[in-house]
């Protein structure tokens, strides 16, 4: 069984838009516990990402996002790819989110930890599955 993109993203993606301000989103990230808010337009095209390092930034809580943003290009993955598409632009461009649109649009976040809780649940799976027994025949002395 092939695992598509939209079979392991985040669908509800808390988003902001290019004149919220950095202190806002930050605010924002710590209650929600997420580390990238991806910055999108009136019609949800991605235009950037907010993430937990552009935060580190000195600036003002007051700044806006598009000034501290990672700008486009943003990468993005088609939500019906196999996710080794997406695994494989995380890793060329070392990226630890990446943006999931369906026709440009946003429609999900994928994260590296999405990745280790699906390596993690196969192993679970893989370790609990059933296995032939090592009898041969049920016979008794």
């Amino acid at each position: 069984m092939k695992i598509k993109v939209s079979d392991i993203m985040i669908p509800d993606v808390i988003v902001a838009t290019p004149y919220d301000t950095v202190g806002g989103l930050r605010e924002v990230m710590l209650d929600e516990g997420v580390h990238a808010i991806p910055v999108v337009d009136g019609e949800y095209m991605p235009l950037g990402i907010l993430t937990s390092s552009d935060l580190m930034k000195e600036v003002s809580p007051n700044t806006f996002v598009c000034e501290v943003m990672t700008p486009v290009p943003v990468f993005t993955v088609p939500k019906y790819s196999d996710i080794h598409v997406a695994a494989r632009i995380m890793r060329n461009h070392k990226l630890h989110h990446v943006v999931v649109t369906h026709e440009k649009q946003l429609v999900g976040i994928l994260s590296t930890f999405d990745f280790l809780q699906l390596v993690d649940e196969h192993r679970f799976e893989l370790k609990n599955a059933p296995t032939e027994s090592k009898r041969h025949g049920d016979k008794r002395s």
